[in-house]
Parts: structure tokens; sequence; C-alpha cells
């Protein structure tokens, strides 16, 4: 038995360590990988160097065509290693503008489905209100798409989901996490700066996973699914969420309920991992 779980993890490959661009060749089927608008392309923000910062030629944002278990598939990943993830002008249209063409080939009988590989802290804060507007596109293009084929989100990473894209992953048809996912509105940062340090410790690493983190987020309904970090058992149960087709009702069109199960939580006391899951679970 011993000599079995050996072997078991020996031959697992972990999904967050690869970059973004490793990450989208991994979950397409072997040989279909196709980069848009790769680094040759040089497609780069034209405000970091503004600003002293050096500019990535993908602008930290991956766009791959390819096939997903024989299925046509775009596979859109956000390289979290670059500027924390943000989102701005260039990366955010990249996004937006591939779940478009998605979508037009739905429209022109080609069924092609959609995975976000979400590793982000929302907008970037050098380019702002042009990053926001982008986010806005990214989320009227998921809606769109998702009208026809469903649209996959994976939060796998440790950077987690946060800001405006943690609302583009709630319209997906299907989150997909890891334990060391995080997932929520505001990272935790940003809540101590406003909150203050007695409300929110953003170093009390086991505190932010109990709340925020992929276990957390998949008890409390708020994800499809949770899974190791592997590669192959991700792209099983990419594949198993795929199969599934559209969901009957989305995530997002069950506002009401959400808003009845918060109207129930104690704001007069610090929120903990067993009344965030009561909460959610009715308990």
């Amino acid at each position: 038995m011993a000599e079995q779980n050996i072997a078991r993890l020996l031959a697992q490959r972990s999904f967050t360590e690869l970059g973004a661009r490793e990450r989208a060749r991994a979950l397409l089927d072997a040989g279909s990988f196709r980069e848009l608008l790769d680094p040759f392309a040089r497609l780069m923000s034209p405000w970091l160097p503004k600003q002293g910062i050096v500019p990535q030629a993908d602008d930290g944002v991956v766009v791959a065509k390819g096939l997903i278990d024989g299925q046509p598939a775009v596979v859109i990943a956000i390289e979290g290693a670059f500027q924390g993830g943000s989102l701005g002008e260039v990366g955010g249209a990249k996004i937006a503008g591939a779940l478009e063409l998605a979508t037009e080939d739905n429209r022109n009988g080609t069924p092609t489905r959609a995975v976000l590989l979400l590793e982000t802290g929302g907008v970037r804060l050098q380019e702002a209100n042009l990053g926001l507007a982008a986010i806005a596109e990214i989320q009227a293009a998921i809606v769109d798409l998702r009208q026809y084929q469903p649209v996959i989100g994976l939060v796998a990473g440790p950077v987690g989901c946060f800001g405006g894209m943690s609302i583009a992953a709630g319209l997906c048809s299907y989150l997909l996490v890891t334990r060391e996912a995080r997932l929520g509105l505001n990272g935790p940062q940003v809540i101590e700066q406003e909150a203050g340090l007695d409300e929110y410790d953003s170093r009390d690493r086991p505190f932010i996973w109990s709340l925020t983190g992929g276990e957390q987020r998949h008890a409390s309904d708020l994800v499809d699914g949770y899974v190791a970090d592997d590669v192959e058992a991700i792209r099983s149960e990419l594949h198993g969420l795929f199969a599934k087709g559209k969901p009957a009702l989305e995530r997002s069109r069950r506002h009401a309920w959400f808003l009845e199960r918060l109207r129930d939580v104690d704001t007069t006391v610090q929120a903990d991992a067993a009344a965030v899951r009561s909460a959610y679970q009715g308990a």
C-alpha cells in the first residue's frame, strides 16, 4: 500500500507550478495547442513603461485555441507571476476578444467552448479606467458565450481571483478550484487597509484560507468542483463539467437565494469558517 501511494504521488504533476502558457497547453488535447497573439505579436501595455515598469510581450495573458476531449475550445490563461495577474487594457482586450470570437464560432455553427484560468487580483491600478472597461467587456462576453456552450472558470494557484475578475468568475457556467485557490471580491490586503489589522490580518494565512480558500468555497456551494493540484485530475474534472452541458440555472441567476442567505449572517461579529458554511448550507 505504501509503495502504491508513493508511486501515485510521484506520478502527479502539479498544475499550480506551471506558467500560464504551460497550463493552457496541459488542458488542451495533445498536439492541438495553437496560440493567438503570442509574444511575437508584441502586444504590450503602453502605460507600464511610463511608470518605470518593464512590460511583458503578451501582457500576462495567454490565449490558445485547440481541442478539449476532441471538441473545439479556447483556453485563456492569466499569468499570476506578472504584475500579480492584474489586468489592464491589452490583457483585458485579449480575453474579451477571445471570448467574442468563440461566441462568433458558435453562431456560425462551430460549437467552441471556453476555459478561463483565473490567477488575478483584478484591475491593474496603473490602468484603472481602461482595465475596468476591459473587465466589463469580459463579463458581457461570458454571458453572451454561455448561451451556447459552458464557460468554465478555474482558480488553481495561491494568487487567487479577486476584484472585478471575481465577478467574471461568478458569471461562469461552472467554477473549479483547488485547495490552494482563493476566491473573493476584495483581496486580504485591501480589506486590511480599509478595515484595519484588528478586523482582518492579511498575514494570517490559515484564517484567510478558511474564509476564501478553495475548500471553503466548495463547501459553501459557491463553486462546482474541488480537485487536487494535479494536471490529470484537473483535466478529468474539466471534461466531466463539459460533459454536463449548460447548467439548468446559472449561478448568477440564483442571486435572490444568495441574498436571502446573507441576510441571516450576524454582521456584528467577525465571521469564521463555520459561520460562513452555516450561512450558505442553511444549517
